[in-house]
């Protein structure tokens, strides 16, 4: 094995009484690209923080070449020659790749010798960025592309990429990963946390695996397999099969026809987009990120109104209701169970202050009084008026009830259901969202990305999930960003390219290399 790039040595933080991290002793060497793998709360993204400065270790030390060294922020992990790259990228939009790379670096700056110098990098490690490129203009894998550029430009040696691939299509990963491989024949050590078993293998020379906070071992990749390595992660045996049903009776649930949404600036995020989803059937959605999901689901959810188009929910009697006339309210008491769970899932999906109790609880807060409440409001004349406006008895048993099911049946890290939402780690939020909408029985359950930060143990008891709301009937639209699992889910993919259905294709007969090609290119004909 080569020099030691960084070594931890009985590494422990502590928040409260819980520990993140607990004794770990690791090392990263120099021209080897390390797996960091755990299940949610497993301490992965709080050890990666000490070691670029977000977080101070409570016990145990750091040593870079070496050395031992004190990392107290950011700027201290930088001049050591650190740097890690967000799955959620830190760039100002209306400036270029370059007034981003060489934002808040000290000093008079030269612009041209800036871009000279990007395209050095860009030329030495198979970089593809337009320096004089607005970040508004570029796609997903340029704006990761002037991250990466933006550390290397400080002289980084040390890279830690946290989900790296998670929003790209499978030609663009493939050609991060011949960056990534370029960047460890160059002598810099690189650490990736991914949640994509087979990027783990396909990426990787050694795996190291986080359980509870505690380091579990490590092995070289040529050495280990998925299952072996999955098990590891969780303590025992895992399933990761997806065991998908041929749809029986399928019925059309949701009729899109000719769909037209513009964004805030008139600029078309979806354009004459028709399909149909049919009860007991997964239809999955493919397309690289921004092209045009988001505002499909918030449209069919009543949550945007389109330029042109309409979304027909069909009932029970085969009758057509247009959601396009209602809002999400109004959907609801409707009586029509259409369930979203969305991208933005503290932004939309959850309220961050509130614990996950009360969270459940959004979802009935105005049905939820018991017959004997609301016979009690209707002999008060002073409480008339208020029921008009909100329902005054919530019934809070059922939902905390509910919050204790999900906690326990999707083993959502927490101190307690009391827990505000905003204090779990992602992928604990996001169980606690899908658990919810999934709890609710929906006809129509719509899912963006719903194992998004999830680990693999988790993402398939969610896939199980989803499953079991299919066979009950459920028609199920689900966007996901691994193809490799959305071809083994879904019955049909629907694929979009610029806001357009490149080609809606059977999911048991498609490959992974045609969808990517569709993702990036218009082929095939739309069709419902």
């Amino acid at each position: 094995m080569s020099e030691t790039a960084i070594e931890f040595k009985n590494i422990s933080k502590q928040f409260g009484t819980v520990y993140a991290n607990k004794n770990i002793s690791l090392k990263l060497y120099k021209g080897e690209i390390l797996a960091l793998l755990g299940e949610n709360g497993s301490g992965k993204t709080t050890l990666m923080n000490m070691l670029a400065g977000i977080y101070y270790p409570d016990e145990g030390s750091i040593a870079v070449d070496g050395k031992e060294v004190s990392i107290r922020s950011p700027k201290d992990a930088l001049s050591l020659g650190i740097g890690m790259v967000h799955q959620h990228f830190k760039l100002v939009d209306v400036l270029t790749a370059t007034e981003n790379v060489i934002l808040g670096l000290p000093g008079k700056l030269n612009i041209k010798e800036a871009e000279t110098k990007i395209r050095e990098i860009c030329d030495r490690y198979g970089f593809v960025v337009d320096p004089n490129k607005k970040i508004y203009d570029m796609t997903v894998s340029e704006k990761q592309t002037v991250e990466i550029v933006k550390v290397l430009y400080r002289g980084v040696n040390i890279l830690i990429l946290d989900e790296p691939t998670a929003v790209l299509t499978p030609q663009e990963a493939e050609r991060l990963f011949r960056v990534i491989w370029r960047m460890r024949n160059d002598g810099k050590a690189v650490i990736i946390i991914t949640h994509k078993m087979h990027e783990v293998k396909e990426i990787s020379d050694r795996v190291a695996i986080l359980r509870k906070g505690e380091y579990i071992g490590e092995m070289a990749t040529e050495d280990a397999d998925i299952q072996e390595l999955t098990n590891m992660m969780v303590g025992r045996a895992v399933s990761l099969n997806i065991e998908r049903k041929t749809p029986v009776n399928p019925k059309p649930k949701i009729e899109v026809e000719h769909l037209t949404i513009l964004d805030e600036e008139g600029v078309a995020k979806i354009s004459d987009v028709s399909f149909t989803a049919n009860s007991g059937e997964i239809l999955g959605i493919a397309g690289i990120s921004g092209c045009g999901q988001k505002e499909l689901l918030e449209c069919i959810s009543g949550l945007v109104k389109p330029l042109n188009g309409h979304v027909y929910y069909v009932e029970e009697d085969e009758s057509r209701t247009d959601l396009v006339n209602l809002n999400p309210l109004q959907i609801q008491q409707k009586g029509i169970a259409l369930s979203f769970v969305p991208e933005d899932r503290l932004g939309m999906g959850l309220v961050g202050s509130m614990d996950i109790a009360d969270n459940m609880m959004l979802r009935s807060f105005r049905y939820g009084a018991t017959q004997q409440d609301i016979d009690r409001v209707n002999k008060s004349r002073f409480l008339e008026n208020l029921k008009q406006k909100m329902q005054p008895f919530t019934d809070r048993k059922t939902p905390r009830n509910l919050a204790q099911t999900v906690v326990e049946d999707l083993n959502v890290v927490t101190p307690s259901i009391n827990t505000p939402v905003s204090n779990l780690s992602g992928g604990n939020v996001q169980k606690v969202l899908v658990g919810r909408e999934i709890a609710s029985h929906p006809k129509v359950l719509m899912t963006a990305y719903a194992v998004r930060g999830l680990d693999i143990n988790s993402s398939y008891q969610i896939y199980d999930l989803i499953n079991k709301q299919k066979e009950s009937g459920t028609a199920v639209i689900y966007v996901g960003e691994d193809l490799d699992v959305l071809l083994e889910l879904s019955d049909r993919i629907l694929v979009l390219c610029g806001g357009r259905v490149s080609g809606i294709i059977d999911g048991r007969g498609a490959n992974k290399e045609e969808v990517g090609l569709m993702m990036t290119s218009m082929g095939g004909e739309q069709g419902k």
